[in-house]
């Protein structure tokens, strides 16, 4: 009886020996992460802000993480194609993402049924309000300007980004608030502002809305001016810039962009608060902070829960400014 009984425990001893062995891989896969590159999907084109926002991060990250953190631009879709990609990626912590005010607007124009429920918050690192751009030779010399030519029956195109984004949205609040009907006007679709601004240079649109800092490399270049901020005052960047209200008597500053770091849904807990603090770390550092300054992006700082309150705000007040505008598919 003696000698089975010990043939039992030996047997019981060996098990929880085998088990053990057979759960440390996964426990120093948590602890050590990461192990490999990571991936930062970005859904807009190179040379935008968002594009430019997302390499300054990943140089960062690469840092604070040990291990190459590679910007990878999934454009398409008028965003679809890229925050789609965020979402459908395995939620390991080895792709992220970075995403956009178009997130709270897709899926009211029947674009996609994401939504910002598809993804992990990891941290909101960015936010810029709309401006107003025209080429260097423009007849435009303020957004009244602009207005009172559609209300005179011209033909006036605008761009900026794709069609329902967060530019179609600040040109499609602004002419409403003016009293005037956003399908008098034309929004011609791009892939993200910088594409856009190549296309005023050209003339194939007249009017572009961005953030400042998106048009600045072609304003710096002569190519283009910027003559009104869709801000509640102006911004001490830019001290001579008259706001939209200042122009227009029209308070219309909901449509600001802004940009969050996000997993797919899903994501372990430990992998999430390793990127989270290390976006805090990236955030703070003085690369970050001198990068954005010198090329005046806005600096907002929220973590997850931050950016998750964040997005569930602009959920609603999206919706309600869309519906007003005649933006949403129902």
């Amino acid at each position: 009886m003696k000698r089975v009984m010990m043939k039992r425990r030996t047997f019981v001893a060996a098990a929880v020996a085998c088990a053990t062995l057979i759960s440390l891989p996964s426990i120093a896969m948590a602890q050590d992460y990461p192990t490999r590159p990571i991936s930062l999907l970005v859904p807009w084109s190179a040379g935008g802000g968002s594009d430019a926002v997302a390499r300054i991060l990943a140089s960062g990250l690469e840092k604070e993480l040990g291990t190459p953190v590679n910007v990878i631009n999934r454009t398409g879709g008028n965003g679809v194609v890229g925050h789609q990609s965020i979402a459908m990626a395995r939620p390991d912590g080895y792709t992220i993402g970075l995403i956009t005010a178009e997130i709270n607007m897709m899926h009211r124009q029947g674009l996609t049924d994401l939504t910002y429920a598809a993804y992990r918050p990891l941290a909101l690192v960015n936010t810029d309000p709309a401006s107003i751009h025209v080429a260097a030779d423009s007849d435009f010399e303020s957004a009244n300007d602009i207005i009172e030519a559609i209300k005179g029956g011209e033909t006036v195109r605008f761009s900026g980004s794709g069609q329902g984004s967060i530019w179609h949205l600040a040109m499609a609040g602004m002419l409403v608030r003016a009293g005037v009907d956003p399908a008098d006007a034309i929004w011609v679709p791009s892939q993200g502002a910088a594409p856009a601004m190549q296309e005023l240079a050209a003339g194939g649109v007249e009017v572009v809305i961005s953030s400042v800092p998106e048009a600045e490399a072609m304003v710096a270049a002569g190519e283009a001016e910027t003559i009104t901020l869709m801000a509640d005052e102006r911004d001490a960047n830019y001290p001579d810039l008259e706001t939209l209200e200042e122009q227009v008597g029209v308070d219309w500053t909901v449509a600001s962009s802004w940009r969050g770091i996000v997993a797919p849904a899903g994501t372990p807990d430990d992998v999430a608060a390793t990127l989270e603090t290390a976006l805090k770390s990236v955030y703070e550092s003085a690369d970050y902070q001198d990068f954005m300054q010198a090329r005046k992006y806005g600096l907002i700082w929220a973590d997850a829960d931050g950016l998750e309150a964040w997005l569930e705000e602009k959920e609603t007040e999206f919706g309600e400014v869309m519906s007003a505008a005649g933006m949403t598919s129902e």
